[in-house]
């Protein structure tokens, strides 16, 4: 039962917590786009709550979920943000972020962005309150830091992230907070998508969400990249097309 699994792997690594932060991303391996990373920072308390228990069942690593699935959860999610049960992060790496810093940059940019608005939203302190700094009225320990948190993130350690964390290859497939950082990255990059799919009709944006499809590809010979696509990513398709325009792309 995954949702015994993923929330008994959190709940497993929880000692001593107030809660944990959980971080994917979407759109790495796409050849246009944005690259969006999602965080939920998930209390303690919420893991033993009602909501949990009932609908942890339904969430997942975004890719194992339809389209409908997944946009349901991701309302679910913005819903217990307002509420104030859970909160959730978006961050961007831009196009010309990636071209600026690669992939992996871009990608560690835009899950510290996710993260940072996470803490603001939570009132978390990224570092340890400093007694010498702190305000004379302040009772100590009143601000959370981050040390009461774990932050988790999907696949290898990312060593730009700029914030202590644990990796976990599949993350989004084990733990919980993961999945729901996956969720609001998948739905957040589709959504801008399709409006890029408004904006450039021809390439099929808004179903290829910028990875290399066929028609996605064809578009890019044809009639050659936009303003979003990176080129870095193009170059093999590009260089096959001008050694011979008859070739046949296989991916």
């Amino acid at each position: 039962m995954k949702s015994k699994r993923l929330r008994a792997f959190d709940r497993g690594r929880m000692k001593g917590l107030k809660g944990l932060i959980g971080v994917d991303e979407a759109g790495r391996g796409a050849l246009a786009g944005p690259v969006v990373a999602g965080a939920v920072a998930v209390p303690k308390a919420f893991y033993d709550s009602e909501w949990c228990r009932r609908n942890a069942s339904r969430i997942n690593d975004s890719k194992l979920l339809s389209k409908e699935e997944r946009e349901e959860l991701y309302e679910k999610l913005r819903w217990l943000e307002r509420k104030g049960r859970v909160f959730v992060g978006v961050g961007w790496g831009s196009v010309a972020e990636i071209e600026d810093l690669n992939i992996l940059g871009a990608t560690q940019l835009a899950m510290r962005r996710a993260v940072e608005q996470v803490f603001e939203g939570a009132g978390i302190s990224p570092h340890e309150s400093d007694p010498l700094f702190r305000d004379e009225e302040e009772e100590p320990g009143v601000q959370e830091n981050l040390s009461h948190w774990k932050l988790f993130v999907d696949g290898k350690p990312m060593k730009q992230l700029g914030y202590p964390h644990k990796a976990f290859v599949k993350g989004d497939s084990r733990s919980l907070c993961i999945a729901m950082g996956s969720i609001i990255a998948k739905v957040a990059r589709d959504r801008t998508m399709l409006a890029l799919d408004c904006e450039y009709p021809r390439y099929d944006f808004g179903s290829s969400k910028g990875y290399a499809t066929a028609t996605h590809r064809e578009a890019i010979l044809e009639a050659g990249p936009t303003p979003v696509h990176r080129s870095l990513f193009l170059r093999k398709i590009l260089e096959a097309k001008s050694e011979d325009p008859q070739v046949e792309f296989v991916f």
